[in-house]
């Protein structure tokens, strides 16, 4: 089951791709010479804002298709050469951005204007936006130089860091049968039922980093030292601190977050070793364990399968998310399965101007696969909720972006665990604990190495080894006692493609705020019932017409409070006590 590009363009040849390539390229430039001859007033504006509709639906479009193309095939090259006409061209998309943010710095009546033109009320969050980050321009006589360079510095690190994921291969032995297998499908065995098979898997996947930890280690040490030329260059006191910027996040909220994941940690150690327990050995938990299934659900799910699924659980929520999950299978917008060439993971790609999502999977049959793609159609369902909304006004903030993911994973396992038997109830409960470890425990693991890495790196390169003792000493900080000391995994800096995006640094904090502010409105769900779809349907619209702290005070939700992670967190720490009570009998004392 592959996804069917076609809907974008029939191929790179095709007349409809070099046309809007084409078109992209002089409207660019057209609007990028209008930004600045402009004279700041509500018509021009109004004429600005049409033209950057148009070209940013041009950009979505041929962006989407090359970038989706090599998510699928990493060695597509008509893609890698379309990519690199496009890139140029993403460039002065910027430059524009840039431009018009000076030009309405220096615009004394703004509001005035905004207050006058309905099309300007619409975008008032953007032309505002737009106005406050004129303090981070780049000098414009620096800019397009910089640009340039990020081609061949940052973008070129991570189209490598991607093709090395993509093209490497794990020679994995189970029971004396060799095999060789994409990295993706070996890190898939984690959540195999059979023991030796995740030891193999994970023996195998480690054996195997060295081969590209000197070029995975460049590809890091590129993009995070340019990111430290690019703060200092846009006037940010720190690489932090522009990211917390670029997610629309203040110092606050990251603040009561973080406390309360701190807090946390207990607890989560707790139930590494329960479920090291559980696994019948004491002490701290195997990394090969993270995803070691417990208890007993159903096996060998299919697409069909969980395409029924999500469609009859999801669907209980919202009709319009059931509607849109079957137009997803019906229309092809998934990529299922895992391939040599394909990138490893899963993620949502929407596309604005058509209307859907394109949602590439690994998918492997378990439960977990089919929690996966409720994840990911979550994103989609967002999406589907910004149809109407101004292309200009549906980029929304990361934080933000995992709302409806998380949410959906979150209501799909409450949905299963009604009228579930007591093994079920133990994996369900076990999967949801051990899901939001990963977003709580491990993203602070990468936050403290992400953060350890930019230190070191102001003043030297980091040697592969360097990152791994970094890595190490990242999950002993957080996963503490509950990990297994002699079994942690030291490459995860390679195995995370997270670190690799020369856009967006600190892509990891981001998600424990998706996952306990999704855990959120669950539990407001759980308390005003139906009357909350249309509360929940509003934010997901809305989500890119406001920072982080707006968009969640409009249901009520004070993100600078520690109280309310707290409360988040408390509804995983029930279902530990749950867990604990169900397995009582069956695990073992620890020693």
């Amino acid at each position: 089951m592959k996804w069917d590009l076609g809907k974008l363009y029939p191929g790179f040849d095709a007349p409809e791709f070099i046309r809007d390539m084409d078109a992209f390229e002089a409207r660019a430039n057209a609007v990028f010479e209008a930004v600045k001859a402009m004279a700041v007033d509500a018509g021009s504006l109004e004429g600005i804002i049409a033209d950057l509709q148009g070209l940013t639906a041009l950009a979505v479009k041929t962006l989407s298709y090359a970038q989706l193309t090599l998510a699928a095939d990493a060695n597509c090259a008509p893609a890698m050469a379309a990519l690199t006409r496009l890139k140029p061209l993403v460039n002065r998309l910027s430059e524009i951005h840039s431009a018009l943010s000076l030009r309405l710095a220096a615009a004394e009546d703004l509001e005035a204007m905004i207050a006058a033109s309905a099309l300007l009320r619409e975008h008032a969050y953007f032309l505002r936006n737009l106005r406050r980050e004129a303090a981070h321009v780049i000098d414009p006589a620096l800019e397009p130089v910089v640009l340039r360079m990020q081609l061949t510095g940052g973008r070129a690190w991570e189209q490598l860091r991607d093709q090395l994921d993509a093209n490497h291969t794990v020679t994995y032995t189970l029971n004396g049968e060799a095999a060789t297998l994409p990295l993706s499908a070996a890190r898939g065995l984690a959540y195999s039922p059979d023991a030796d098979a995740r030891r193999a898997a994970y023996e195998a996947e480690l054996a195997a980093y060295p081969r590209m930890a000197i070029p995975m280690a460049a590809c890091l040490n590129g993009i995070k030292g340019e990111a430290l030329t690019l703060a200092e260059l846009r006037h940010y006191d720190s690489v932090l601190n522009m990211a917390l910027d670029t997610a629309r996040m203040d110092r606050a909220t990251l603040d009561a977050l973080m406390a309360a994941m701190w807090e946390s940690l207990p607890m989560f150690r707790r139930y590494f070793r329960l479920k090291a327990r559980l696994l019948d050995y004491g002490g701290g938990l195997k990394f090969y364990d993270l995803f070691a299934p417990v208890g007993r659900m159903a096996a060998g799910y299919t697409p069909e399968d969980a395409r029924a699924m999500l469609t009859r659980e999801l669907g209980t929520f919202s009709p319009r998310m059931a509607r849109m999950i079957d137009r997803a299978f019906d229309e092809n917008w998934i990529d299922m399965y895992p391939r040599e060439g394909k990138t490893g993971g899963a993620f949502c790609e929407g596309v604005h101007p058509l209307g859907i999502s394109y949602v590439l999977a690994n998918f492997e049959g378990s439960y977990s696969s089919v929690s996966t793609l409720a994840h990911e159609l979550g994103h989609a369902y967002q999406n589907e909720c910004m149809r109407d909304v101004s292309i200009l006004m549906s980029d929304y903030p990361m934080p933000l972006a995992e709302t409806a993911s998380i949410f959906n994973e979150t209501l799909l396992a409450q949905r299963m665990l009604e009228g579930a038997d007591r093994d079920a109830r133990i994996a369900l409960l076990e999967q949801q604990i051990g899901d939001a470890a990963q977003v709580i425990v491990d993203i602070l693991s990468r936050f403290l190495f992400e953060s350890e890495v930019i230190v070191r790196r102001k003043d030297s390169v980091l040697t592969p080894q360097a990152l791994c003792d970094i890595m190490l000493d990242a999950q002993r900080q957080t996963y503490g006692d509950g990990l297994d000391p002699d079994c942690m995994h030291p490459y995860m800096w390679a195995c995370k493609s997270h670190y690799y995006s020369p856009d967006v640094h600190f892509y990891n904090f981001p998600y424990a705020f998706g996952q306990l502010f999704a855990v959120g409105l669950y539990r407001l769900y759980r308390q005003r019932g139906a009357a909350f779809l249309p509360e929940y349907e509003k934010l997901l619209r809305d989500a890119g017409a406001g920072d982080v702290r707006q968009v969640a005070a409009g249901v009520g939700i004070d993100v600078t409070d520690v109280g309310f992670w707290r409360g988040a967190i408390g509804f995983f720490e029930d279902m530990l006590g749950d867990l604990e009570a169900l397995t009582q009998s069956q695990s073992r004392p620890e020693g």
